[in-house]
């Protein structure tokens, strides 16, 4: 069911590479509830992914932008002002890679030019985007700027590795310049913190069945699938979350404040 709670507003969706990704998601849930969408990925995950059947079903243009580098975030934001002539009310933040992981490199032993690519891609991408964003007055006011990440920035999981501390650096990115563009334009920067979810990129992470299976038992309400995220997401691009900024907030079924439950004491007594 749609509400039209984004009726006549326009965004960016950083990040869709196929139908698992929740960036897919979210671009379709924003077209249904009214808005107007650019669709945005890495060139090499443009050729890798299925991004044009997208943007075909939602009607949006697909550029290309290298988020670590300055020159395509500002022909991307520049394209887009063209497009919609004007600025943009939302922008989605679905963007996260690491060669440590993709290589099975522990984190004990991490790679330091992995590591330096990793929070360059992951998290500096962020503030990166946002810098360009508001040098060319390019977010509307009382836009909203939503990332993802996920609950391993305060509770460790091993097998998460460095992508951990790039979410950690990702949530502080979001405090310190959702007070900046907050004070200058009512701009709201959070992120969302989503149970596991089956994406191509979180599938990549070592043990991620146990990840899930986990979650899923110490969730009073179960693992918050990548559909719901995006109506979760939606809702903070809607203007009935105006005053909410600078928060990480939890999207996982309760797991974040859970001690134990049920399920999980009886599986240890077995």
């Amino acid at each position: 069911m749609a509400y039209n709670l984004l009726k006549g507003k326009k965004g960016i969706i950083f990040g869709a590479l196929d139908e698992k990704s929740i960036a897919w998601k979210t671009a379709q849930r924003c077209v249904a509830e009214g808005a107007e969408i650019v669709l945005t990925n890495a060139p090499i995950a443009l050729r890798m992914g299925e991004i044009n059947k997208l943007a075909a079903e939602c009607n949006a243009p697909v550029i290309p932008a290298d988020v670590t580098s300055m020159d395509d975030l500002n022909n991307l934001f520049t394209k887009t002002k063209e497009h919609f002539g004007g600025g943009v009310d939302f922008i989605l933040h679905s963007i996260g890679m690491s060669l440590n992981v993709r290589k099975g490199i522990h984190y004990t032993e991490a790679n330091y030019d992995h590591m330096h690519k990793t929070m360059d891609i992951s998290a500096m991408s962020l503030h990166r985007l946002l810098q360009v964003a508001m040098k060319q007055d390019a977010i509307n006011e009382w836009g909203s700027v939503v990332a993802l990440t996920y609950i391993a920035a305060q509770r460790v999981f091993p097998d998460y590795n460095e992508m951990a501390d790039a979410k950690a650096l990702l949530e502080s990115i979001t405090r310190s310049f959702g007070y900046q563009y907050g004070i200058k334009k009512h701009v709201r920067v959070n992120t969302i913190s989503q149970s596991p979810t089956r994406t191509t990129a979180g599938s990549g992470v070592k043990g991620f069945d146990g990840f899930i299976n986990y979650a899923e038992k110490m969730s009073p309400l179960g693992n918050a699938t990548s559909d719901q995220c995006a109506d979760y997401t939606v809702s903070l691009f809607s203007d009935l979350t105006k005053m909410v900024t600078m928060q990480n907030l939890f999207h996982d079924g309760g797991f974040s404040f859970t001690g134990v439950t049920q399920p999980v004491i009886e599986q240890m007594e077995k």
